[in-house]
């Protein structure tokens, strides 16, 4: 199984963007689904995670109010990503990862299958 993540591009600041993870197989189970983020010269962070339900979602505080995370079972399993009101630090490459685990926080090792990445870039 693998992770195919997409959405990412140029955007000025205070546009919008919609990133999307999707699972190369339809019947892939998972507890919850996160999106990290690694700008140029720092560690890789956390930016939001979703349970199977859609029952429990974690933010982030930079980006709390600005973006949301949501997923479509009827779609391939999906997981979204929107962002609004981007901003320059925002500017980072993408990931989204699963987890199997029960218990999960916002800790990378905590999530097995990752996907490829995708760039967004906040630029005037």
């Amino acid at each position: 199984v693998q992770l195919q993540a997409s959405g990412g591009g140029l955007v000025q600041p205070g546009g919008s963007l919609r990133l999307s993870c999707q699972p190369s197989e339809r019947t892939f189970s998972w507890v919850a689904t996160a999106w990290f983020r690694r700008a140029p010269g720092k560690e890789r962070e956390f930016v939001a995670s979703i349970n199977w339900r859609g029952s429990s979602k974690n933010y982030r505080n930079s980006v709390k109010g600005r973006f949301t995370i949501s997923r479509n079972n009827t779609i391939k399993n999906t997981v979204y990503l929107r962002m609004d009101n981007l901003k320059p630090e925002d500017t980072a490459v993408y990931f989204c990862a699963t987890t199997q685990r029960l218990r999960y926080g916002d800790s990378p090792p905590e999530f097995s299958l990752w996907g490829q990445g995708t760039q967004v870039t906040v630029s005037s």
